[in-house]
């Protein structure tokens, strides 16, 4: 048997995660990436590293957890602290996520890459897809702009998350995006 290509797939959280698994396992050797600055606060970035973890055990997949440094990434962020969703401050964030993932298959060896964020309605796939190239062009690799959305692929992780147990959050991650959905719970009517 041909040994499969290897794909090196950033992932933000356990519940974005079942449906590109399924799809990406039928093709490739994968090897997950956790590279979230942006998770805040501790114990959230903490949780979701430990579905991650869960998740990898339970499809036997390896598993890189790149270091933790939520003040560069918030010392970056700052300048779009009140941009929405989808705007500049996440562009920063994806960004430097996906240049992350880039390096980190580059270094393995490993030329072809991807991540789940799409999976997420919160996320722009468009602009997923267009720094995702920019970076795979930086290091001389292949990105896959899928839309994980698609063809009932997040309401396929949403199930399979479920069965799972994973914990599934209310907001993307940061510390903006929690301030927001904060703000989103205490004004919806009772």
């Amino acid at each position: 048997m041909d040994a499969r290509e290897r794909y090196l797939l950033h992932v933000c959280c356990a519940p974005c995660s079942p449906h590109p698994l399924q799809t990406l396992q039928k093709q490739y050797d994968v090897t997950l990436y956790f590279h979230n600055p942006n998770i805040h606060p501790e114990l959230e970035y903490q949780s979701r590293l430990g579905e991650v973890r869960r998740m990898a055990a339970l499809e036997g997949l390896p598993l890189i957890v790149d270091e933790y440094r939520p003040d560069e990434w918030l010392a970056g962020a700052a300048p779009w602290k009140d941009e929405p969703e989808k705007g500049r401050r996440c562009e920063f964030c994806i960004d430097g996520r996906l240049d992350a993932a880039a390096r980190q298959a580059a270094a393995l060896g490993i030329g072809r890459f991807g991540a789940v964020l799409s999976t997420s309605s919160r996320k722009d796939v468009n602009m997923i897809g267009r720094l995702g190239k920019k970076a795979a062009a930086r290091h001389d690799l292949l990105f896959d702009a899928a839309d994980w959305k698609k063809r009932e692929g997040a309401k396929i992780s949403v199930r399979i998350s479920g069965q799972l147990g994973y914990r599934r959050q209310d907001y993307c991650g940061c510390i903006f995006s929690k301030r927001d959905a904060d703000a989103r719970r205490t004004t919806r009517p009772a």
